[in-house]
């Protein structure tokens, strides 16, 4: 039955639903979407088991894996994936950052601004990278610089959307600082756009996250007017 026209055609424009679905960047939730049995196997079972499904793609590609360069590719695949682009969606890797009591008694934002993330699109599998901007207002207690890029990379770790990822880091930074005084935004090349499709190699996103405070039309600028000025030299 599957291989009636009809049902070519029905199987062809159902791919083309979905393709342009995955062009607008829709998110369905702010949770990454993840099976229940998600982390039942152990990484090195899953890099056996990718490295042998990337080989099979680069063999319906056409490619020749007995070439020097390119035999060892499925392997390096399967960890780049596992322990590194995409070792975000494991809770084991999530930072555990040590808060510190606010000695100071600094009552301003703080802000971490230009924080480098590289992310992958959900719907492509192909980079996502650009700068993050965080901020924060102590209730009490402050954390460590270092912890805010941590949470950033964390996050960023996964296959993604732009929004998905501004909300999950604004609401880690929100449990952590226990405080809804906290703002994120974040500016982003998606190699979804400017490498395929529409081929737009100029564009850019933005996403931003408010919270608390930075609701006030004067925190907000403040925080806004601080992340666009010029470094300075």
């Amino acid at each position: 039955m599957s291989n009636t026209p009809q049902n070519k055609n029905r199987d062809l424009e159902n791919i083309n639903e979905l393709e342009e679905f995955g062009d607008d960047h829709v998110a369905s939730n702010f949770e990454t979407p993840l099976r229940a049995d998600a982390f039942e196997m152990d990484d090195d079972l899953k890099m056996e088991m990718i490295a042998k499904h990337f080989k099979e793609i680069m063999h319906i590609l056409g490619m020749d894996l007995s070439d020097d360069s390119l035999k060892g590719t499925p392997n390096r695949v399967a960890k780049m994936y596992v322990k590194e682009v995409f070792s975000g969606l494991n809770p084991k890797n999530k930072p555990q950052p040590k808060l510190f009591e606010n000695k100071y008694k600094y009552s301003q934002m703080l802000v971490e601004k230009d924080i480098t993330f590289y992310s992958h699109c959900e719907h492509h599998f192909v980079p996502i990278y650009g700068k993050a901007h965080v901020a924060y207002i102590s209730s009490g207690k402050v954390i460590g610089l270092s912890k805010i890029n941590r949470i950033v990379q964390y996050y960023s770790k996964r296959p993604q959307v732009q929004e998905r990822l501004t909300v999950q880091i604004a609401e880690e930074l929100k449990e952590v600082m226990q405080t809804e005084d906290v703002a994120v935004v974040m500016d982003a090349n998606h190699m979804c756009v400017s490498s395929r499709g529409v081929g737009d190699t100029n564009s850019r996103t933005g996403t931003s996250y408010f919270g608390g405070k930075f609701n006030d039309e004067a925190t907000r600028r403040e925080f806004l007017d601080y992340i666009n000025s010029p470094n300075n030299s």
